[in-house]
């Protein structure tokens, strides 16, 4: 009680507005007009900011579930209660279990006393039937379904947060798995729930069974006690007052026929809790054989409707494919056409160049005639102008007067050089490097060791390039 409790707490603080938020947003949209969107975005505005908080606070909740489910989990590793979680057969009474009152009583009347023990036995063995097949199911089914131990309960808390007070919870439940579990496809989300509705409904009736037995077992022993303290004041009696024999087996025939009564009563009562049993199996069988034919005639609709869509885009592919086959043809006769003409084009200017060149060798050969007429010319006044000169060996060999004149100036000039020769560059040449002048005006400003410095220098060219022998190919 306690934890339905605060499950109800739980879901009235977190379910709850959202199923409000939900409601009322479908109620604005269904009373606001399409044009009234843009007309006060500000209000629209708080709207998106509520949802955005709503999500936020679901995030935070889902947050510190997870955490809570977490520790608990470490707990329940620690303690090392992790076998009783694996299967809900462990946690069964020995129902073969015959109480200790009956088989060390000191009954006086030892068929009594097996009638007691067989009817136990009884019990046990009517309880044991239906609790084995009850247990062969449970353990045909996985204790997470099939699937990872986190995305099982992640999948079950999410079924408890849409009870059937929710109006379309399963629409709603689905939508929310399905956002949670992309992987997962919707039928086999609807599998894992019908599985999972399946186990629920095994464990419900394995629980009933047991305490059917439990209140079945406390009731016999009951009666068992009452019929064996009976019997023992019986005896009390028979001893001490010595009555006769037959007024004793009158009453053990009396107890004897209670017994078998009540054990009758018993039976009856127990084929009639299996027969309703059976009729609810059938029932939850029924109704999941209806849910599957439905779903059956869902799908049936949907690939109707998918075959509807693959005939209409066939029919449209086939009137692209045509349009696009008269648009071919209608452009292959344009290009044939083009063709056609850049044929004759070609054709013309091919006749153009060829008249052209023809030309071009003509003038050519009448400039050569008029070349060779015009040095003929040349040549016959070269002859009437030519001078003949006496032959002059001695002169050809002599010095002239300018290289005698440079030779005295040259040794004039010894004279005066300084006695050895200095290799370096002159002012006018250091001065004329941009890099000295960018420098010596950088000093100046007090800039020279900064980083500007650097960088201005380091983009500076020099103005005449090194020669690429000097450049050195070691790196350092």
């Amino acid at each position: 009680m306690i934890l339905q409790r605060e499950r109800d707490t739980f879901r009235i603080a977190t379910v709850e507005p959202v199923n409000q938020l939900r409601d009322d947003l479908c109620f604005r949209l269904s009373e606001v007009q399409p044009n009234q969107f843009t007309a006060h975005p500000s209000k629209w505005e708080q709207v998106i900011q509520q949802i955005n908080f709503v999500k936020d606070q679901q995030s935070d909740i889902t947050a510190k579930l997870q955490e809570e489910y977490v520790v608990l989990e470490e707990e329940i590793m620690s303690l090392g209660l992790e076998k009783y979680l694996n299967s809900t057969s462990d946690n069964l009474v020995d129902i073969d279990n015959i109480p200790e009152e009956v088989v060390d009583s000191d009954c006086p009347y030892p068929e009594l006393k097996d009638s007691l023990i067989q009817t136990f036995q009884s019990l046990s063995e009517s309880y044991q039937n239906r609790l084995q097949s009850l247990q062969e199911q449970l353990q045909r089914i996985e204790r997470f379904c099939g699937w990872c131990p986190d995305d099982h309960q992640c999948f079950q808390f999410i079924l408890t947060l849409y009870t059937h007070d929710i109006p379309n919870h399963r629409a709603l439940c689905l939508d929310m798995l399905q956002r949670l579990f992309p992987g997962k496809t919707r039928q086999e989300l609807i599998e894992h729930g019908r599985v999972l509705d399946w186990q629920c409904f095994t464990q419900t009736q394995l629980n009933v069974v047991i305490h059917q037995w439990q209140r079945d077992y406390e009731e016999l022993l009951s009666r068992a006690l009452v019929t064996l303290q009976e019997a023992r004041f019986t005896h009390q009696e028979e001893l001490e007052l010595q009555r006769d024999r037959q007024q004793q087996q009158d009453i053990c025939s009396h107890l004897r026929n209670k017994l078998q009564q009540w054990r009758a009563q018993q039976e009856e009562v127990a084929r009639l809790e299996a027969a309703i049993a059976a009729r609810q199996q059938e029932e939850e069988e029924a109704r999941l054989k209806k849910e599957q034919e439905k779903e059956a005639a869902i799908k049936a609709q949907q690939k109707e409707k998918v075959r509807q869509f693959y005939l209409k885009q066939q029919k449209r592919r086939e009137v692209l494919e045509q349009r696009d086959q008269e648009r071919l043809a209608n452009l292959r006769s344009i290009m044939e056409e083009q063709a056609r003409r850049d044929k004759e084009r070609v054709q013309f200017r091919s006749d153009m160049l060829q008249r052209r060149r023809e030309e071009r060798e003509a003038q050519e050969l009448e400039r050569q005639r008029k070349e060779e007429e015009k040095q003929n010319r040349l040549e016959a006044l070269r002859n009437q102008v030519r001078v003949v000169a006496e032959a002059d060996p001695e002169r050809i060999m002599a010095d002239t007067h300018a290289w005698k004149s440079r030779q005295l100036n040259a040794m004039e000039f010894d004279l005066q050089r300084p006695l050895y020769s200095i290799n370096t560059y002159t002012d006018t040449q250091i001065v004329s490097d941009p890099r000295v002048r960018v420098e010596q005006a950088l000093r100046e400003a007090g800039l020279h060791h900064s980083q500007y410095a650097k960088e201005v220098l380091s983009v500076i060219t020099p103005p005449k390039l090194p020669r690429r022998d000097t450049k050195s190919i070691l790196k350092f």
